[in-house]
């Protein structure tokens, strides 16, 4: 691989960002960690420069992502969590929750419900949760 990064290795851009992990043929892919100047930071798997299969998504102000992706976005299930304790647990799709999911509050009962595109279709009792999910 002559003059291409290839196997494990650090790099710095010149915009501050920093990538330690795997290589192949000139291309971030394998499992690594990228960081940016302004503390954002992934852990986990790429394919071809874009954040996809299991990682874990931090930001500076606390909040995070653990979970899945597909081509550099929330993708499958994962777990977003926010400084103040609030807690998604559900599906994404292209980036946005999608699907069944639930939300917590700290001191609250937990609620489950039906997300499109981002936004909250509906809540549901627990009751009806089992249902959906028994099939």
């Amino acid at each position: 691989m002559a003059g291409k990064k290839h196997g494990k290795g650090n790099y710095s851009w010149n915009d501050g960002s920093w990538y330690n992990g795997e290589w192949m043929e000139n291309k971030i892919k394998g499992l690594g960690t990228y960081t940016w100047l302004d503390g954002r930071q992934y852990e986990g798997e790429w394919i071809d420069n874009n954040m996809d299969g299991i990682g874990v998504y931090t930001w500076q102000d606390g909040r995070q992502y653990r979970g899945e992706y597909k081509d550099d976005k929330k993708h499958g299930y994962g777990i977003y969590s926010w400084s103040d304790g609030r807690i998604y647990k559900g599906h994404w799709c292209r980036g946005k929750q999608h699907g069944l999911g639930t939300y917590e509050v700290p001191g609250t009962p937990t609620k489950s419900g039906l997300w499109e595109d981002g936004k909250r279709i509906e809540w549901f009792e627990e009751d009806q949760c089992e249902k959906i999910l028994k099939g």
